[in-house]
């Protein structure tokens, strides 16, 4: 494996990592309504569980209120059902053509459960970039072995791999400090 691939590789690898990261922080409560909140969410329709984004559009006219318009709406019970089995916690309203769910205000407490759960999704996250990093030196060292790359390329290789690691933890950083404050301000 080149030197190229291997960078290439894990650069590829953290992206994901951070892409993970954030679509993990945006399911997180703050004080305000955020179709993102639902987004997760799978609805038993048709036979099989569908994500609402396929079933509905989902806004947040209001911030504390989050609208969900089924294109469907035949599926509007499902959906109420989805929310409700949810672990979220809401208690959805519908009127036949749309549902509204009411964001109840967040007690200090659970902010205070929501900035855990965000430290340890970034803990996580960090710890998947060490381990690319892990696997990417493997991969150099192996390439070497192999004459592949020479001790120098293998050792540049190394830096590139360090400096990669240090700039994708300071992403997982910036985030998890961005959505700490979200959830504190509420």
């Amino acid at each position: 494996m080149s030197a190229d691939d291997i960078l290439l590789d894990a650069e590829d690898r953290m992206e994901k990592a951070i892409t993970h990261l954030k679509s993990s922080l945006a399911g997180i409560r703050t004080g305000r309504a955020n179709p993102g909140l639902v987004d997760s969410l799978r609805v038993e329709v048709y036979g099989s569980p569908t994500p609402i984004k396929q079933l509905a559009s989902v806004g947040a006219p209001e911030p504390t209120q989050i609208v969900i318009r089924p294109y469907d709406p035949s599926t509007i019970k499902d959906i109420e059902k989805a929310i409700i089995a949810s672990d979220l916690g809401f208690n959805p309203q519908s009127d036949g053509r749309l549902i509204r769910i009411n964001i109840p205000p967040l007690s200090g407490e659970v902010r205070k459960k929501m900035v855990g759960r965000i430290k340890e999704l970034g803990e996580e996250a960090k710890v998947s970039i060490r381990n690319i990093r892990r696997d990417g030196n493997k991969a150099a060292e192996q390439a070497e072995k192999d004459k592949e790359i020479s001790e120098d390329i293998r050792d540049d290789t190394k830096e590139e791999i360090q400096n990669l690691t240090k700039k994708y933890e300071d992403q997982v950083t910036d985030s998890t400090k961005k959505r700490e404050a979200e959830v504190m301000e509420g």
